[in-house]
């Protein structure tokens, strides 16, 4: 019995990260309810779970009941395209907590199971997520300090962050310039796979170490992990936004600088906690992103998972719309000051 997650002492010492989990899982649903949003269920199983080829699905085997065959499914990596089709049936405002999956994930700060908060809106862009971001955390860390009694700091690795002063708001260019100096937009064409020499050549002259083989995403991902994300949301939260258009599959680009989209994602102590997007509507478009990552994923993995064709028939008809999704688990991490994933967790993946 020593050592499991089930052992008396094992819960005992994380039952009060667990009983701030469950505030923090009522203070969610309280502050969108009061945002007049109609909570939904999408099924786990999807034709596709999303092609990003960092994101590796779980996949299933799906038998017909009366033994005509069995069909490819997967456990989605986030509930999205379900729920764009609930938005184009004429839902304004919509969200949903739910469990989703991801392959090859495991350390304190990631776990194969974990708990997805996404929300829709119509008729706004990415911006009136950023409002929503700040306060609901702000509610997570509340609820976490009525059941702790520690301070509503989020906390991480000796780094903290005080949820309730405003974001600040740092475009991808910007922080470039301001932890690398280097010109992002400079060494990138608007394309969806930009030549990789300007950006390796800047990064090399920074001491960051590139290969022959590296792409343009492969040094920008190195460079914002070891120079960039452990400076971000240091004091106060910060609101990552305008990311080159390569790196915002689904995400609408920004109007008057096409380079970019209106994408960002949220991070306090270093630690990304959510990604939105203004939504891309148009389905050529769509349909030209998807088959440029199933490329890159069935390069990486001898295969990639099917376009939801199902959804490009739903972006005709997807209004004006953004949405986000956030790591619950990690949010409640912070709020807590736990320092694994699976201290949040009531029963983890063995």
């Amino acid at each position: 019995m020593a050592g499991r997650w089930w052992n008396p002492q094992t819960l005992a010492r994380k039952r009060p990260y667990l009983d701030a989990r469950r505030a923090a899982v009522k203070a969610t649903r309280a502050y969108f309810q009061a945002e007049g949003f109609t909570e939904v269920e999408t099924a786990a199983l999807q034709v596709s779970p999303g092609i990003e080829r960092h994101i590796r699905p779980l996949g299933v085997r799906l038998a017909d009941p009366m033994g005509e065959g069995v069909s490819q499914r997967y456990l989605h990596t986030s509930p999205e395209f379900a729920m764009k089709k609930l938005l184009a049936g004429g839902l304004p405002k919509i969200v949903q907590m739910c469990r989703a999956w991801r392959d090859g994930e495991r350390s304190p700060l990631h776990h194969p199971e974990f708990t997805m908060i996404e929300w829709y809106r119509t008729d706004v862009d990415y911006t009136a997520l950023m409002t929503d971001c700040e306060a609901l955390v702000r509610g997570v860390a509340k609820a976490a300090e009525r059941m702790l009694q520690q301070g509503e700091q989020l906390r991480w690795q000796g780094k903290t962050c005080d949820p309730n002063q405003p974001c600040e708001r740092l475009t991808v260019q910007e922080a470039f310039v301001r932890h690398v100096q280097i010109d992002l937009l400079a060494t990138t064409d608007g394309t969806l796979a930009p030549s990789p020499d300007r950006l390796k050549d800047a990064a090399s002259a920074r001491g960051l170490q590139v290969s022959a083989n590296d792409t343009w995403e492969d040094t920008f991902f190195r460079i914002m992990l070891e120079r960039i994300e452990p400076n971000l949301g240091i004091g106060a939260p910060t609101v990552l936004c305008e990311y080159p258009a390569n790196l915002a599959a689904l995400a609408r680009r920004k109007p008057g600088d096409p380079r970019v989209a209106e994408r960002f994602e949220l991070y306090a102590c270093g630690v990304e906690l959510a990604n939105a997007y203004s939504e891309l509507t148009d389905p050529a478009e769509q349909r030209a992103r998807f088959e440029h990552d199933r490329t890159l994923f069935a390069a990486l993995y001898g295969s990639a998972p099917p376009i939801d064709e199902d959804l490009l028939a739903a972006l005709a008809s997807l209004p004006p719309c953004a949405g986000i999704a956030l790591g619950f688990d990690r949010l409640v991490m912070l709020a807590t000051g736990a320092t694994d994933i699976t201290d949040v967790l009531w029963a983890p993946v063995v």
